[in-house]
């Protein structure tokens, strides 16, 4: 009976009221959002998956303990699952979205990520904690596919990139912070609160858009939900062969970054020995990606994506095969593994964007669809070779370098086949610059 008052006086109550403020399909767009804050509050909606996973990684062995997970690898199927969640909510939110607006759409599947976090918080067993996180991921899949429409409601090509990046560096502050707010959470309260303490922020974050962000979805640009229109959409993506290749090269190179999350708590726990250097070590690598991000932001509309991307991505496979040489000669330690390893983020923060962007091109009309079979094929793609690598951790660091020489050099292959062979070039430079980014800007 407690447990059902519980719900009664706290969940229902806060759904109902987030219900009252959330905008209806009707609703006209309000005065249009400045450039700067466009960009914070599309980085915060993104950051919703980066809170929902790196704030659990140094609460993994208690929430193992509280739960009673047997074996340690078994732990990261409370990451696992939140992306198999989050791959299956990607194909839906984005096609809905195309239909009755973005802001509606994404108001409504925030408000159920919050209720979802709220279980996760009060979960009593592993399976109904893996049941939470399922449904989590799952709605959060809407303020992934449904960010990268709005934005591509406004821009693409490289002005699209360039958007993209500056998004990903603010976005990748959280990452960078989130181990350490999860340590600090559990310095003083139990690993309960960081659930609580996600739904709060999700919460102000859902807030800050309902008052903030207009529809970016022109009336004329609205699709029906029909089988033939998501064929066309999807036909269209299948035959263009840098939307399908990026796609594809994208989410096998996200798999090396899936692996690593899923990797490197045990990694610094279990042989490192290293268990609170862990949020410091996590801040400077993921930091790299931040750092990349910005770099990219500032020289995509110059070199192009692709030239970037594609660069990036031979570094990547060159940093592997150092690492791969490190491993085998017996030489790694903590501050070869942080160095390789930051390096490593530092290029897939090239990739990242850059892929998405290139892959997102033909699409004005569609895009909540194609951002979502974007996102669908990318996020499962990725977290089933992450978890690959996950599943395969023996107590050294070689099964997540090989992993990642393995995508990297399959990702490159992928590229070369969507490119047709020819590397390092740059379609299309001027039908890809928006006059709208230099307004807005």
């Amino acid at each position: 009976m407690a447990d059902k008052d519980w719900h009664r006086r706290v969940i229902i109550p806060i759904a109902a009221g987030m219900a009252q403020t959330l905008p209806s399909a009707s609703a006209p767009a309000g005065k249009d959002i400045q450039f700067r804050e466009f960009v914070l509050l599309c980085a915060c909606l993104m950051a919703m998956n980066a809170l929902s996973i790196d704030p659990m990684l140094p609460a993994l062995p208690a929430i193992g303990r509280d739960l009673a997970i047997a074996q340690p690898n078994d732990r990261q199927l409370v990451i696992s699952v939140y992306f198999i969640g989050l791959g299956v909510g990607s194909l839906l939110f984005g096609v809905l979205s195309d239909r009755y607006g973005r802001k509606q759409v994404l108001g409504w599947a925030m408000v159920l990520f919050i209720l979802s976090s709220m279980a996760c918080a009060a979960a009593q067993s592993f399976p109904m904690m893996l049941i939470g996180r399922t449904c989590a991921g799952f709605f959060a899949g809407a303020s992934r596919v449904i960010t990268v429409g709005i934005v591509r409601d406004r821009f693409r090509g490289d002005a699209m990139a360039r958007v993209m990046s500056l998004i990903f560096a603010v976005f990748m502050l959280i990452p960078v912070m989130a181990p350490s707010f999860g340590q600090a959470i559990l310095w003083i309260a139990p690993w309960r609160w960081i659930f609580w303490a996600l739904a709060i922020l999700a919460s102000l974050i859902l807030l800050w858009m309902i008052m903030r962000m207009p529809e970016t979805l022109r009336p004329e640009n609205r699709m029906r939900i029909t089988v033939s229109t998501l064929l066309h959409t999807v036909g269209t993506i299948m035959r263009t062969r840098s939307s399908i290749g990026y796609m594809l090269a994208s989410g096998v190179v996200m798999g090396g970054l899936i692996g690593f999350i899923l990797s490197v708590q045990q990694i610094f726990f279990d042989i490192f020995k290293a268990e609170q250097f862990f949020p410091i070590a996590f801040a400077a690598m993921a930091g790299c990606m931040g750092i990349g991000s910005l770099v990219n932001s500032r020289l995509v509309s110059r070199f192009g994506a692709r030239r970037l991307s594609q660069g990036a991505l031979i570094a990547f496979i060159l940093i592997a095969i150092i690492h791969l040489a490190v491993i085998l000669s017996g030489r790694e330690t903590i501050m070869t593994f942080m160095l390789l390893q930051a390096m490593t983020m530092l290029t897939v923060a090239f990739t990242a964007s850059n892929f998405s962007a290139i892959s997102m091109e033909p699409f004005s009309k569609g895009a909540g669809v194609a951002s979502s079979f974007q996102a669908f094929l990318t996020t499962g793609l990725s977290a089933t070779l992450g978890s690959i690598v996950g599943a395969a951790f023996n107590g050294t660091t070689l099964p997540l370098t090989m992993g990642l020489l393995v995508f990297g050099s399959l990702s490159f292959l992928i590229v070369i086949w969507a490119e047709r062979g020819k590397l390092f070039t740059r379609p299309n430079n001027r039908g890809l610059r928006d006059v709208e980014f230099e307004a807005m800007h």
